[in-house]
């Protein structure tokens, strides 16, 4: 999945649209964007909105989180719905995801459901970005980390992210951090969205980036950045072209060590890039 696309839980306006266009994932959001007098209403919209045909993007769910004490709630109404996975909101640390996983396990077995996955938005609060390298076998429903900067940005007390000129030294560590803290755990690392609305080279930016540095996917807030999130996460014919070349080199010697490809020296960190490119590139790559 490259592109997730947040989507308000009290808009079937907005879902109805969202989930004919060409995001790899929706984002069905009771947090952010559903005012608290109406998160109660909003829970059975998402609902509806799972019980629609999947015949589209995968289907996610953020929840609210853990501290406002809506978190069960917000479960309770969803999983018998079977979301494709959830996404957990201002997550401190692993002792979070675990408590998620716990509730998760109850409301799996209640209702015969796989391990659900989950997305982890670790870098909302100052303390999360302490326990960014504590992931690894946290448990297995944990599918990507994804960082964010507004939510941050109130936590540090910042003025401003700068995200239109190019995120702060602040908001850098954080998506640096995030990033490492996926490759260590073995998870997808999630870029955060562009906030920025009225300058598509933005987002363009932002996503060249993040696939450059190491990212899998991009989240995004509105459809019309989609489109330049999944340009940006689609190998090239250039990186296939590579990437076969890799892969077919070392299919013809299992044992070597290196090889040696248009006059370059190629090595197993190169066979592990080549095969996360064709990963990428395969069908049904939607589907996570």
């Amino acid at each position: 999945m490259r592109s997730f696309l947040f989507v308000p839980g009290d808009s079937e306006k907005k879902f109805a649209k969202a989930r004919t266009g060409d995001a790899d994932a929706l984002i069905l959001d009771l947090e952010d964007s559903v005012a608290a007098p109406a998160k109660a209403a909003a829970r059975q919209t998402v609902a509806a909105m799972l019980d629609a045909p999947r015949d589209g993007p995968a289907l996610f769910v953020r929840v609210n989180a853990l501290d406002t004490g809506l978190t069960l709630d917000d479960l309770a109404a969803i999983m018998p719905h079977r979301p494709d996975g959830i996404t957990l909101p201002k997550c401190e640390g692993p002792e979070d995801l675990r408590r998620v996983a716990h509730y998760l396990a109850a409301f799996e077995a209640a209702h015969g459901l796989p391990p659900t996955r989950i997305i982890a938005i670790a870098t909302e609060t100052a303390a999360s970005l302490f326990t960014l390298g504590a992931y690894k076998d946290c448990d297995e429903r944990l599918w990507g980390l994804m960082w964010g900067a507004e939510d941050l940005a109130a936590a540090l007390g910042a003025r401003e992210n700068g995200a239109r000129q190019g995120f702060h030294e602040p908001f850098r560590l954080a998506r640096n951090l995030c990033l490492a803290g996926a490759a260590a755990a073995g998870v997808v690392a999630v870029d955060t969205i562009c906030a920025v609305l009225d300058d598509l080279s933005v987002v363009e930016r932002e996503a060249a980036e993040a696939r450059r540095d190491g990212f899998g996917a991009k989240a995004v807030i509105h459809p019309k950045h989609v489109a330049a999130v999944n340009a940006a996460f689609t190998p090239t014919e250039a990186e296939l072209v590579w990437a076969r070349k890799v892969l077919d080199a070392f299919a013809a010697d299992p044992d070597a060590g290196v090889v040696r490809i248009d006059g370059q020296m190629i090595d197993k960190p190169h066979e592990r890039a080549a095969r996360k490119i064709m990963d990428a590139a395969a069908p049904g790559r939607g589907e996570g």
